[in-house]
């Protein structure tokens, strides 16, 4: 099991670390000292669980770490000197656990933080599994949500395969493009006269993305999946969490959040643009039984985005521009309404 400890008590991540350190299957990847970091941290090794204090620098106390937990989709044990908090029901993602004092960390304690993470981590692996058997039954090609994302000639790209898929598309669109500050309104507006066939509008924070719509990340908003309702449909979420890789909003945190919520039921394309945005993403797509179409070079005004994903292995398809919308058409329609 791999676990990052976070703490601002550097005494107490060394006791953490040194006792942790006896279970042969406890693997502590990162140590750190504030909300910060943990978050970084847990986006660039990707636990198992975390371990945290429940009152450190540049988190807002336990509630903060229950957004963290969902957000990024690791359970997360909380050590606190409330007992409130203690008395509050185990969720699949987050438990409690009292803090000792410093000259009371004995075996006893360590052996049952280790049972806790252990039953913390089973436990969302769990629920994972069966939300999104109930949720999203079907076979490979039962779409339920269509990613976008695309860079330098993106608007141009994206715009011809919106207006291929036609009307009335049976999924949610969650789109992330690179894109300079105060530039997003109008590109929206651009989208909405060159794509009649097809609603297409800024995401906003908290809500429920529906069927034939698309929801475009504002500029220097990460856009993510937040939860997915019984209905099937996402909940968005956006954030100033610091960039990746200078970007801000990123395609691969829109593509990781799809991926942990809809596994096999995601489908994403990844078109032209400069970098590697969006290969991490759609790779783990593909790993979690996804579908990712990237443009062919002979279409993409910079094959930089797409080649990475394909290096990546994380390419299933690989189509010229005009080939992509009807190949989506073919994944997603059941009824021929095209």
């Amino acid at each position: 099991m791999k676990i990052i400890i976070a703490d601002d008590s550097a005494v107490v991540r060394a006791i953490l670390e040194q006792n942790l350190k006896n279970y042969p299957h406890i693997s502590i990847i990162s140590s750190v000292s504030n909300g910060k970091r943990l978050i970084q941290a847990a986006k660039e090794s990707l636990p198992d669980a975390v371990l945290a204090d429940s009152d450190m620098p540049e988190i807002e106390g336990s509630h903060s770490l229950v957004s963290i937990s969902k957000q990024l989709g690791v359970p997360i044990l909380i050590l606190t000197e409330s007992k409130a908090e203690i008395s509050q029901k185990f969720s699949y993602s987050v438990g409690f656990i009292e803090k000792p004092a410093l000259n009371s960390y004995k075996k006893e304690f360590f052996d049952s933080l280790v049972e806790k993470l252990k039953e913390l981590t089973e436990n969302s692996q769990k629920k994972d599994s069966s939300s999104t058997e109930k949720a999203f039954s079907g076979n490979t090609t039962d779409f339920k949500i269509l990613c976008l994302g695309a860079s330098t000639g993106g608007p141009s790209a994206v715009s011809d395969v919106l207006k291929g898929l036609g009307k009335n598309f049976p999924l949610p669109i969650l789109y992330a493009q690179h894109i300079e500050i105060g530039a997003d309104k109008t590109m929206a507006d651009w989208f909405g006269s060159v794509c009649p066939n097809i609603r297409i509008k800024l995401a906003e924070d908290g809500e429920e993305a529906k069927a034939g719509t698309v929801y475009m990340a504002p500029a220097d908003k990460h856009l993510v999946i937040e939860y997915v309702k019984p209905s099937g449909n996402p909940v968005l979420s956006l954030s100033s969490e610091e960039p990746e890789r200078f970007l801000r909003p990123a395609v691969n945190k829109l593509f990781r959040s799809a991926a942990k919520l809809y596994g096999k039921n995601c489908l994403a394309l990844l078109l032209t643009g400069m970098g590697q945005d969006g290969a991490e993403g759609c790779k783990m797509i593909l790993d979690k039984g996804g579908y990712t179409i990237v443009e062919d070079k002979s279409t993409c005004v910079v094959f930089g985005m797409p080649l990475a994903a394909i290096e990546a292995g994380g390419a299933k398809e690989i189509l010229p521009r005009p080939k992509i919308p009807n190949r989506v058409n073919e994944l997603v329609r059941k009824d021929g309404n095209k």
